[in-house]
Formats: C-alpha cells, sequence, structure tokens
C-alpha cells in the first residue's frame, strides 16, 4: 500500500472531523510564523549590541534594548505555548476519535462475514487481534503525529526556507540543497527497514496466537506436562523478534548517522558562506546566527524524518492487513430476500457436496429430506459430516454442489437473518457470555420480559437451582457447573422459540444426572418443532422418528430405528457398538432396589 492509497483510505473516517481540522491547521500556520521570531530577535539583538559597543553607548540603552527583547521572546511563547496546546489536543483529541471510529467499524464488519473467515488458519483470533490492535494503533499514530508533528516541523520548514531566500538567495540554496539529499537518505532507510517491519509483523502475529493457544489449552498442557514444550516455542519466537529488531536498530542507526552528518555539512557550508558575505560586507554579524537558526528549523523535521517514516512505514505495513480484514467484500455473508409468512420446517438435501476452505471435502453428494414437526437424528461415526450438514443448514457456509430447500424454496434466496431468528441451535459446549444468568436467557429473545426469563428457566428445569443460587437470576452465570450451563442455553432457546432446531450432541461431556437433567429439557423443547439433532445417545436416537446415517460423508442408510436395525448395516453396527459400551447385558442382570 501506498502513502496515497492508505490517506485515501483514511479520508472517510477523517471527513467528520474536518473543523477539528481546519482549526489545526489555523493553529499550525500562526505556530510556524511564531517559530521565526526567534532567528529575527537574535539578528536585531547582535547588530543592535554590535552597534552600541562600536558606539560606545551607555550600559542603559543595551539594558532598554534587552527589555524590549526579553518583552518580544516572552510575549511569543506565551503565543507559542497555546498554540502548542492546541495543536497537541485537537492532534489527541483526532487520534483518539478516529480510533474509536476504526474499532467500531472494524467490529461492524467482521460480524458480516461468513464463517469461513473465521474458520481459516489466516484468521485465527490471535492474529486477527494483532492485525487489528496494530493497525489501529499504527494507523491512529501516524494521524496524531502528522498534526502534532509532521505538519508543524514541515510547516516551519517551508517558511524557514522562504525567509532565507528572501534574506540571501545562496545561503537560501544551500538549505534547499540539503532537503531532497536528506529525502534519499529517509526514502532509502524505510525502504530497507520495509522486510524487517513485515517480519515482525509475522512474529507478533505468531507470538500473540500461541499465547492464546496457551491460555485455552493450559489443562491440557499441564496434565500431559508440556510446560517445557511451550516454553521453547515462544523462547525460539522471542529469539527470533530479538534478532529481528537488534538488526532493524543497527540499520537505522546507520542510517540516522549519515543524516546527521549531512545535517553538520550543510551547517558548516553556511557558517563560511554567511561569513564570507560578512567580511564582504554583504551581511551583517548578526545575520550569521540568523541564518544558522533558520536552517536549525529547516532540518529540524528532517531530523525527524526517521521517526516520521518508522510511523509511516508502521501504518502502512500493518494498514495493509487490517484494511485487508475491513475492505474483505468477498467473505461478506451473502443474504438472499424472500421472507415466507410462516415456516413450517421441511428441510431437503439434493446432492449436497461440500469441502471447506482447508480442501477437506466433508460431503460427497448428498440427499434427504427432513419432515416437518419431526426429531430426525444424524447418526455415523467421528467425520462422518453430521455437524457439516448443521452448518450449511444454518447458512454457516453455502454447499459447494447441490442446493438446499426449505419448505420447498433454495436456502439461499432466503433472508439470512430471517432463516437464523427461526432456527435454534444447540452444541455440545454453548458459550456462555459474560454476565448475569438472566442475561445470558434473554440473548435469545432481547425484549422479553423477566416473567418470559423464568418461564423458560422453568421448562429447562433450570429454575429451582437459580433460586438456590445467592443472587438468582442475577447470579454470574459462568460460575455455573457445565449441565447448568447447558440447560441455561436451552432456556436461551426457549424464549427465542424457533420453529426449528438443531441439537448438535447436546448431552456429550455431562455427567448421567446432568444428561438426565437436561435430557428432560430437550424433550420440552423437541414438542411441535422441526428437530434435528446429532447425539451418541441411545436414548436420543431410538426418540427420534428418523433416521440418517453418514459414513466419510457419504448418506448410506435412512428410514426409522426398526427399519435400519432389520437392515444389518452400519446403523446397526453403531447402535450394537453403543449398546456394548454401556454393558447393557450386565445392567438387564444387575438387581433393582
Amino acid at each position: 500500500m501506498t502513502l496515497r492509497q492508505l490517506f485515501k483510505k483514511l479520508l472517510p473516517f477523517a471527513k467528520p472531523y474536518k473543523n477539528l481540522i481546519f482549526y489545526t491547521l489555523i493553529l499550525t500556520l500562526v505556530g510556524s510564523f511564531a517559530a521565526q521570531i526567534n532567528a529575527f530577535v537574535l539578528r536585531f539583538t547582535v547588530d543592535s549590541i554590535s552597534d552600541l559597543m562600536v558606539a560606545k553607548k551607555p550600559l542603559s540603552e543595551g539594558m532598554n534594548l534587552l527589555l524590549i527583547i526579553s518583552a518580544v521572546l516572552l510575549g511569543k511563547e506565551i503565543v507559542y505555548v497555546g498554540v502548542q496546546f492546541g495543536q497537541k489536543f485537537f492532534g489527541e483529541k483526532l487520534r483518539i476519535l478516529i480510533a474509536r471510529d476504526l474499532s467500531q467499524s472494524v467490529v461492524e464488519r467482521i460480524l458480516t462475514y461468513r464463517m469461513a473467515f473465521f474458520t481459516s488458519t489466516e484468521n485465527e483470533s490471535g492474529k486477527l487481534q494483532t492485525r487489528i490492535d496494530w493497525g489501529i494503533s499504527g494507523l491512529t499514530r501516524m494521524v496524531q503525529n502528522f498534526f502534532i508533528a509532521v505538519l508543524p516541523l514541515f510547516a516551519n520548514a517551508a517558511i524557514a526556507l522562504i525567509v532565507m531566500f528572501t534574506a540571501n538567495f545562496y545561503v537560501g540554496l544551500v538549505g534547499l540543497c540539503i532537503v531532497p539529499i536528506y529525502f534519499i537518505i529517509s526514502q532509502r532507510q524505510a525502504k530497507k527497514l520495509g522486510g524487517f517491519r513485515r517480519r515482525m509483523r509475522t512474529y507478533r502475529e505468531t507470538k500473540n496466537n500461541q499465547i492464546i493457544n496457551i491460555i485455552e489449552s493450559i489443562n491440557v498442557i499441564k496434565s500431559f506436562v508440556r510446560e517445557p514444550i511451550e516454553a521453547e516455542k515462544q523462547r525460539r519466537i522471542q529469539y527470533d523478534m530479538t534478532e529481528n529488531q537488534l538488526q532493524t536498530r543497527k540499520t537505522s542507526f546507520m542510517f540516522d548517522s549519515l543524516k546527521s552528518f549531512v545535517e553538520q555539512i550543510g551547517v558548516v557550508i553556511i557558517i563560511i558562506l554567511t561569513a564570507y558575505l560578512v567580511l564582504s560586507d554583504q551581511m551583517t554579524i548578526g545575520a550569521i546566527m540568523f541564518h544558522i537558526l533558520l536552517f536549525n528549523n529547516v532540518t529540524a523535521p528532517i531530523r525527524q524524518l526517521h521517526r516520521i517514516y518508522d510511523d509511516m512505514n508502521d501504518a502502512l505495513i500493518y494498514s495493509e492487513s487490517f484494511f485487508n480484514i475491513l475492505e474483505a467484500e468477498h467473505e461478506v455473508e451473502k443474504s438472499g430476500t424472500y421472507i415466507p409468512k410462516n415456516l413450517l420446517g421441511k428441510l431437503e438435501l439434493r446432492n449436497v457436496s461440500f469441502t471447506y476452505p482447508n480442501g477437506n471435502q466433508a460431503l460427497h453428494n448428498v440427499s434427504f429430506t427432513v419432515h416437518p414437526d419431526k426429531i430426525t437424528a444424524l447418526v455415523g461415526l467421528s467425520g462422518a459430516g453430521k455437524s457439516t450438514v448443521v452448518n450449511l443448514l444454518d447458512k454457516f457456509y453455502e454447499p459447494t454442489q447441490g442446493q438446499i430447500f426449505i419448505d420447498g424454496v433454495d436456502i439461499q434466496e432466503y433472508d439470512t437473518d430471517y432463516l437464523r431468528q427461526h432456527i435454534g441451535l444447540v452444541l455440545q459446549k454453548n458459550h456462555i457470555f459474560n454476565g448475569s444468568i438472566a442475561e445470558n436467557i434473554l440473548y435469545g429473545n432481547t425484549e422479553a420480559s423477566m416473567d418470559d426469563v423464568i418461564d423458560a428457566a422453568k421448562k429447562a428445569y433450570i429454575h429451582e437451582q437459580i433460586l438456590e443460587l445467592p443472587n438468582g437470576y442475577d447470579s454470574e452465570a459462568s460460575q455455573l457447573s457445565g449441565g447448568q450451563q447447558q440447560r441455561i442455553a436451552i432456556a436461551r432457546m426457549f424464549i427465542k422459540n424457533p420453529p426449528i432446531i438443531f441439537l448438535d450432541e447436546p448431552t456429550a461431556n455431562l455427567d448421567a444426572i446432568a444428561t438426565e437433567q437436561v435430557k428432560k429439557s430437550l424433550d420440552a423443547i423437541k414438542v411441535n418443532r422441526t428437530v434435528i439433532i446429532i447425539s451418541h445417545s441411545i436414548s436420543q436416537i431410538i426418540d427420534a422418528e428418523h433416521i440418517v446415517v453418514l459414513e466419510k460423508g457419504k448418506l448410506v442408510e435412512d428410514g426409522t430405528h426398526e427399519q435400519l436395525l432389520m437392515q444389518k448395516g452400519e446403523y446397526f453396527n453403531i447402535f450394537n457398538a453403543m449398546a456394548s459400551s454401556l454393558n447393557i447385558d450386565k445392567i438387564a442382570r444387575s438387581p433393582l432396589s
């Protein structure tokens, strides 16, 4: 990304604050003129003192001169302090406001992206967080520096150069000739450092992603005593980052030394040239200091070029990935416009195949029908494609081939928001948000009343347990057990009240008591709805009126429990394995109290 492209992308975020920018520019102009006063005062002082000494005037006249000079400089400093305060405050305010807008824009944007965006290995949570955080930080720091440092410094330099030319063309020419040399050196520095900074971006993304993985997997790491291995992974990335940082600083210092050398050559040339002009009576003695101060005003921003280029490069490098996230038009979820008066819940897959973004083909030419107000079970070994079917029916992904119909209408024609509002999803591990139990249940319908919340909790068989908590429905939901959280998710589904429900391993990883309690909740929520359930629980499967058997992404059997047992095929083998794992023969021989 070029600097011009970057400013073009930032323009929409800066436009709402054009008045703030205008005031900053006015202050910059005033400050730039005020910055030249010292040079004029110094020239006047040196020349006046020189004249007083030649004329052998009394000390009193010199004191009057010093009082006038002091008053002028003090007045200038008062004005300059006010100008600098305004510049810094407006620049900081602009940075904060634009940072807020960038943050909000990227959050609103990624919420519209399809599921494939989030499941891509390029968009793991740690990498996304790094790109967003560093992108916003680099962009807003560049905006802030532009108004606080870059613009005032370069305005000072431009005015100082004009004054130098006005005073003496040749001295001004020396100052002008130094500027392009500085720019050339700084550009080469930026180009050289660009590779280091890009590598640093990759290192930071990897490091942050590894740290998030450590936090999320800490139980597994500790249980396998793999702390040394995880520490070694971090050590390698830290050492790579350190080496890259050292190379960056080494290169930067070399170029900074070269720029300092060029600046000192310019100072020497100006001293020699102005001394010659003084000796030849073309210039007063005060003009020597006058031009040196003006030259300092010219070179001051150029001395800051390395820092400015650093910020610019950071902004350019991190803004590429940031704006790639913000402007990923191809990742936006597609939505149709069809909104039916009533959703019955007849679901049809016709010759559906699907391949995930990583290249794994999960479904191969699958066709079956789910009838309204019936319970359909998807059965198969792990990796058979059961969860993929649910993901496709919820429009998280689009079929690679084939079509899906709901009530006879292609799913792609449906308004996505409408469809998801009428589909409920209960997963193996449902997400519980930070907040109270009531807030988590209300997530299913934010307009519901507290009475609705209590009614949903009762239907999910969790109301009595909530009342036993110290703060009741105001208790933190994250503190609940796994089975309780699962019933909170089911209560959330009751309050949403969708006509179609997908249950993906809803009782997995729960103990027997919790499983039984959750099963009661599920039995309640299944009534008068179209239900698709994925489960390894015999009781859940037997309750289904229709069973679809998948094997390695292909449909192998389709029918009722009794029909499929009679076929003695894949379902027969899976069912027998489930029964065997429960040790039903031994249970049957056990005396019942």
